[in-house]
């Protein structure tokens, strides 16, 4: 049985025959392999074109701003897995990325979501203040949170996120989604009657959306940053291990409270 609409069965991202593998219409070992650094494949392999300088620059970067994080809970998932069980390097990682997601990992999804639907509204003739303003209002009267707002460590500011920023300004990038990704900022000091810092999600999606690449890179991007990261602390864990450690720690964190007798 099958369940849902099926697409076409085709694929046109690659095929291994016995004498060659093609991906995306080239040769694998006769033109890529060689030719295309890691941050270009990946490029590739998400849109199928080879990526221009800004956005292999960029793809790049961002890629090295949010693979490593400190101790982190996907980090400590992940190495607390691999302590259970030494010989699941591969079970440690997916444990480590299932437990990335909004909260942990950021909000670059639903921030791309966001300043799309934005840039929509402004194209249909809204003003861009109006659309932000009204963005903000919305969720602050719903005593929402604004994706792309806010961090536990980097409560004034996450130099992530204004080092980006920087460089789309220097490398003539910065198109209307950095546009209303700051007035975001400014709308949301508003609404708050402060400022929050804006996190590296928002300029993330931003420039990735002005760069061209399609709403879903948004997410994929920081999946396959943080996975390197992991292997990192998985490496490690495997020389000093401290999964075990970690978690008695968290026992000891919290205390045990029976139910009331009766």
């Amino acid at each position: 049985m099958t369940i849902g609409g099926p697409g076409r069965p085709v694929t046109g991202i690659g095929q291994a025959y016995p004498e060659r593998v093609e991906v995306r219409g080239r040769d694998l070992t006769a033109d890529l392999m060689g030719r295309l650094t890691f941050t270009e494949y990946v490029h590739l392999l998400l849109t199928g074109d080879e990526p221009t300088d800004d956005q292999r620059f960029f793809l790049d970067l961002l890629l090295v701003s949010i693979a490593e994080h400190g101790m982190m809970p996907t980090n400590v998932a992940a190495r607390m897995t691999l302590a259970a069980d030494p010989t699941a390097l591969q079970g440690a990682v997916a444990a480590g990325i299932l437990g990335a997601g909004p909260v942990v990992l950021g909000t670059s999804e639903e921030c791309a979501l966001l300043l799309e639907d934005a840039r929509r509204r402004v194209a249909a003739g809204e003003g861009a203040d109006d659309v932000i303003a009204d963005v903000a209002r919305v969720a602050h009267d719903a005593g929402a949170k604004v994706p792309g707002f806010g961090h536990p460590v980097h409560r004034v500011a996450d130099p992530r996120a204004e080092r980006i920023l920087e460089l789309a300004d220097e490398r003539g990038v910065s198109g209307e989604h950095v546009e209303l990704a700051r007035l975001l900022r400014d709308a949301v000091a508003t609404e708050w009657g402060k400022p929050l810092p804006m996190n590296v999600s928002l300029p993330m999606a931003a420039v990735l959306l002005d760069l061209g690449y399609p709403v879903s890179t948004a997410k994929a991007v920081p999946i396959l940053a943080r996975t390197a990261g992991l292997l990192a602390h998985l490496a490690e864990e495997q020389e000093n291990p401290i999964g075990f450690l970690l978690a008695g720690e968290a026992e000891e964190a919290v205390t045990y409270e029976p139910p009331p007798a009766g």
